[in-house]
């Protein structure tokens, strides 16, 4: 399939004053999104816990968790928390389901959800 990425708009949510646009590496294996040091400088986020996580080679690392990050693509928005982690950007599977967002792997890119173009769409159970 090879790597899939997509160009996404990165926000310190208490600000908005200075956006970092990148070209993120797309995982839906992973769940969160995971931002390199000088992102996390380059918004002014602040740490706000630290995050033990896994990762692809089986090692344990202590990281910094910071926030609150604006995530924005194709015009679709979310709200979230990042692990400053890695030398590049990485979007995980909980910022896209946030977003409603599928991978189009022939593409190697993700886009809107087709059965849901005009706004995101998310399941509530248990609501009457």
């Amino acid at each position: 399939m090879g790597l899939v990425t997509a160009k996404i708009e990165l926000n310190n949510a208490r600000s908005e004053k200075n956006p970092v646009y990148a070209e993120s590496l797309v995982d839906t294996g992973a769940l969160h999104l995971c931002i390199p040091e000088h992102v996390c400088v380059q918004l002014g986020l602040e740490e706000v816990g630290k995050r033990e996580v896994t990762t692809a080679d089986s090692k344990k690392h202590l990281v910094p968790y910071v926030g609150p990050v604006t995530i924005k693509f194709e015009g679709r928005t979310c709200m979230t928390g990042a692990l400053v982690l890695g030398d590049r950007v990485l979007l995980g599977a909980i910022p896209m389901e946030d977003m409603d967002l599928v991978v189009i792997s022939s593409l190697r890119t993700i886009t809107t959800n087709p059965e849901s173009p005009n706004i995101p769409m998310s399941v509530a159970k248990g609501i009457k």
